[in-house]
C-alpha cells in the first residue's frame, strides 16, 4: 500500500468545515495557511476520494466536480479561445449540448464528430488550432468503442491532448491513463456513486502540468463536489469492484438472451462477438461493461407497452446504480437533440438503454421475458 492511500484511509472522511483556523497562532506569519484554509481550495473529505481517484485511475491528480458536465466544462476551461476539438461521433447528449449550445458560442470553439477508429477520416480533420481529441468509449447509449491506445499515440505525433470520458467503463473495466490518454474524465453520478444518490464528476490526470492547471482552474472557477458528496463518492468505491462485477456478469446474460430475440431488431454490447468493436473490448476492458442497449422491432407505441410492462427495470434517466434501470434515448439522455441529429447517430425511438443492476438474474431475465411477449 503506497502513501497515498494511507493518507486516504486515515482520514475521517467527514468534513463540512467551510473555514480553517488559521495557523498564524502557530508560526506568527499570515502568508502560511496551512493544509486547508477554505473549503473551495481544498477540504479533508474531498481530497481523500480524489486521492482514492487518482490511484485506481493510475493518475497523480484528481479534481472532484459538481457534476459529470461540470468535469467535461472544467476540461474544455484547460484549452484556449477559439480551440478546435474532434469529438466521437455520438457522444453523450448532455457532452453534445455543452459543445454546441455553450463552448461555440461563449469560447468560439469548432467541434468535428467522427469515427475515432477511423485515422484517414480524422488526420483530415487536423487544423492548426486542433487542441484536443474527446474520446467517449464506450458511447452513450450506442455502446461504440474507440481503440484508446492506438488514437492516443496519434494524437501524441501530433502535438493534440486527449480526454477520455470513462464513466461507462470505470477504472475497474479500462484504465484509459494506462493506455496513453492525457486526461480522465468521469460523471461519479453513475458507477463511482452507485446508489443513484449523489451527483459529481471527476477530471484525472498522471501529467504534472495539466495537475497544476486544473487544480488552479477547479479553485479559481469553483466547480468543486460538496463535501458530502465527496463522502457518498467514497463509500461507493468502496464496494465498485463487487458492484461492478455483479453488474457487469448479469449484462452479459441478458446480452445473450435478448440477442436473437424475435422482438428485437437490434443489440448493441461489446461483449458479445456480433459487437463491431468487440476485439478493441477484449484489448482494453476487462468486461463488455454492465449496460445493454436494444434497438425494438415496431415503434414509438411498441417502445411505450415493453415499458409499461416492466416491473424491475425502472423508467429513469441516469444509470450506474445497484438497481436496474432502462431509459428512452430519444426523449431522456440524448431529449436535448433534434429527431435528426439523433437518427443521423442511430439514435431512433425504439432504442432503449438498459442498465443492468445487481438483482438476481433470474428476475430480470423473466421481468424482460414479460415485457417482450
Amino acid at each position: 500500500m503506497n502513501s497515498r492511500w494511507k493518507t486516504a484511509r486515515q482520514r475521517k472522511p467527514r468534513y463540512f468545515s467551510t473555514n480553517y483556523h488559521s495557523q498564524y497562532f502557530y508560526t506568527k506569519k499570515l502568508s502560511e495557511h496551512g493544509e486547508y484554509c477554505y473549503s473551495r481550495c481544498s477540504n479533508p473529505t474531498r481530497h481523500a476520494y480524489e486521492t482514492l481517484l487518482a490511484e485506481i485511475e493510475s493518475g497523480i491528480y484528481a479534481t472532484a466536480t459538481a457534476s459529470g458536465v461540470a468535469a467535461t466544462a472544467l476540461v474544455l476551461n484547460l484549452l484556449p479561445k477559439e480551440s478546435h476539438i474532434i469529438a466521437m461521433k455520438g457522444v453523450y447528449g448532455g457532452t453534445f449540448r455543452l459543445f454546441e449550445q455553450v463552448a461555440i458560442e461563449n469560447n468560439g470553439h469548432q467541434f468535428d464528430y467522427t469515427d475515432l477508429n477511423n485515422l484517414t477520416e480524422i488526420e483530415s480533420k487536423i487544423k492548426d488550432n486542433t487542441r484536443l481529441i474527446w474520446i467517449e468509449s464506450p458511447t452513450n447509449p450506442l455502446l461504440e468503442l474507440v481503440d484508446i491506445k492506438r488514437i492516443c499515440s496519434f494524437a501524441k505525433k501530433h502535438n493534440i491532448l486527449t480526454c477520455v470520458d470513462n464513466t461507462f467503463a470505470t477504472a475497474w473495466n479500462q484504465k484509459p491513463l494506462e493506455l496513453g490518454a492525457d486526461i480522465v474524465m468521469l460523471s461519479a453520478s453513475k458507477y463511482i456513486g452507485g446508489h443513484s444518490d449523489l451527483i459529481g464528476g471527476a477530471v484525472i490526470t498522471h501529467r504534472n502540468d495539466l495537475a497544476n492547471r486544473l487544480n488552479f482552474l477547479k479553485t479559481t472557477i469553483g466547480a468543486i463536489a460538496s463535501p458530502f458528496d465527496a463522502y457518498l463518492a467514497l463509500r461507493g468505491l468502496k464496494t465498485l469492484a463487487l458492484r461492478m462485477s455483479a453488474q457487469c456478469a448479469n449484462a452479459l446474460e441478458i446480452a445473450n438472451f435478448l440477442k436473437s430475440h424475435s422482438k428485437i431488431e437490434q443489440i448493441y454490447y461489446p461483449g458479445l462477438t456480433t459487437h463491431p468493436h468487440y476485439s478493441i473490448c477484449q484489448e482494453q476492458m476487462r468486461t463488455g461493461g454492465a449496460v445493454v442497449t436494444i434497438k425494438l422491432k415496431g415503434d414509438l407505441e411498441d417502445t411505450k407497452k415493453f415499458l409499461s410492462k416492466l416491473r424491475y427495470f425502472v423508467l429513469a434517466e441516469s444509470l450506474g446504480g445497484i438497481e436496474s434501470m432502462v431509459n428512452h434515448s430519444a426523449t431522456m439522455s440524448h431529449g436535448s437533440m433534434t429527431k435528426k441529429a439523433r437518427e443521423e447517430i442511430g439514435i431512433y425511438d425504439t432504442v432503449l438503454r438498459l442498465s443492468v443492476g445487481i438483482e438476481d438474474i433470474r428476475d430480470l431475465l423473466a421481468d424482460l421475458r414479460k415485457a417482450l411477449e
